[in-house]
């Protein structure tokens, strides 16, 4: 191999026939892409080549899958139409949970795929559960007769504060096992994808005016109470990631300066009086045995005092930190969602009563709360929208790092 094919892309001589072709083809297929269908001889015209070379060119992308040339008119006189085929338009969305991994598969134009759901041990490692949702993700593509090569790449929820400068877990995650781990490296070399990770609030929020009923609200606070508590922020459109993509911890805001000790090493957090892990921990020492987060949500609605008590002062601290974020950023809606959302106004309706005694009144009285409508699915399909926007826009969410820019080259 001489120098000059070594150093040209793809080891090809950059005066050869070869890669003229190569480069004549990307001229066809951008005038295609910016113009939609045009038949054979506006393609020549465009380009300026010759209608052999085009009759060629569209019979080699054809055989490659990457056009289609279909019989249609020009000026009264039967003509070839070609169109460009869009081969890697399908978008992955993981989702990692405490105990749980959730896989789904979406088309450009947010078209919902199909979705595969596992459970996974509480404690599970990263190259374990990984591996588990590579697995899910070979069996969904075999299902719906989808190769690889169609695929854009992977969204990927994680339940915890990432820096995004590292693309690592820091502490305070509820999969304390993840915390340091180059997941990025670990994810890209399983799914042999891009991916793309955030964390699973931000793309439950992003989900919401994706795929939910707030498509045309510019600012919103998508608040998941589960094992963990976490918000995600869509600011004038766009997910808010702030200095370093650590943004959102409400679960480690202060409520009770003497509270319990938090895992994120402060006193009083939102967590330690709200998460669903308490809830379940307060219910099951009155009743002596454990008990279920359905079982919690079955006492509630059957009209259960002491549950109802719990859910009321869950609500109430959960209304109050709300009030501090409506106070600075006055979103146009506040979204619950995360297991308790079945609740609907049992819950809602002491968040509401803490925020409009927290929140400035003006500010109170005009910021909607509601539970999200997209059930448990809700993050991994925020992770599948990430991709999806990112096709459409490469600089949408969160700074790409080198090692998936190189990926992407």
């Amino acid at each position: 191999m001489s120098a000059d094919q070594r150093n040209s892309p793809g080891g090809t001589n950059p005066g050869s026939q070869s890669a003229l072709r190569e480069l004549n083809e990307e001229r066809v297929l951008a005038m295609l892409r910016s113009h939609g269908t045009l038949t054979q001889a506006a393609l020549a015209r465009a380009t300026g080549l010759s209608t052999a070379t085009i009759s060629n060119i569209v019979k080699s992308l054809a055989a490659a899958n990457r056009v289609e040339a279909t019989p249609t008119t020009s000026s009264g006189r039967r003509a070839v139409g070609v169109s460009v085929i869009e081969a890697a338009d399908v978008a992955v969305g993981i989702d990692f949970g405490r105990s749980h991994v959730r896989v789904v598969l979406a088309r450009s134009g947010f078209r919902l795929l199909g979705e595969e759901h596992t459970a996974l041990p509480v404690g599970h490692r990263a190259e374990e559960s990984i591996s588990v949702a590579a697995g899910m993700l070979k069996k969904l593509l075999a299902d719906h007769g989808i190769e690889h090569g169609q695929l854009l790449g992977a969204g990927i929820g994680i339940p915890g504060p990432i820096d995004h400068r590292t693309m690592t877990v820091i502490r305070g995650a509820i999969l304390p096992e993840w915390v340091g781990i180059d997941i990025e490296s670990q994810l890209h070399a399983a799914l042999d994808l891009p991916v793309f990770i955030d964390n699973d609030s931000n793309l439950g929020a992003l989900a919401q005016i994706t795929w939910g009923e707030h498509q045309i609200c510019s600012n919103l606070c998508f608040l998941k109470i589960g094992s963990g508590i976490g918000s995600g922020l869509i600011l004038n459109g766009s997910l808010h990631y702030g200095n370093i993509g650590v943004t959102g911890e409400i679960g480690h805001s202060t409520i009770f300066d003497q509270g319990l000790i938090c895992r994120c090493g402060n006193r009083g957090c939102l967590e330690t009086v709200a998460s669903t892990g308490i809830i379940i921990e307060l219910l099951s020492r009155a009743e002596g045995v454990p008990i279920t987060i359905e079982s919690v949500i079955e006492r509630a609605r059957a009209g259960d005092s002491a549950t109802l008590r719990i859910i009321g002062d869950v609500g109430a601290a959960v209304g109050h930190a709300l009030a501090n974020v409506a106070n600075m950023l006055s979103p146009e809606v506040i979204v619950i969602g995360g297991p308790l959302a079945p609740l609907g106004e049992i819950l809602l309706e002491p968040i509401r009563r803490g925020l409009l005694r927290h929140a400035i009144p003006v500010i109170g009285e005009n910021t909607a709360v509601c539970m999200a409508q997209l059930g448990d699915r809700a993050e991994a399909l925020g992770a599948a929208a990430l991709v999806l926007r990112r096709g459409q826009n490469p600089s949408f969410g969160a700074p790409i790092s080198p090692k998936i820019q190189e990926s992407l080259r």
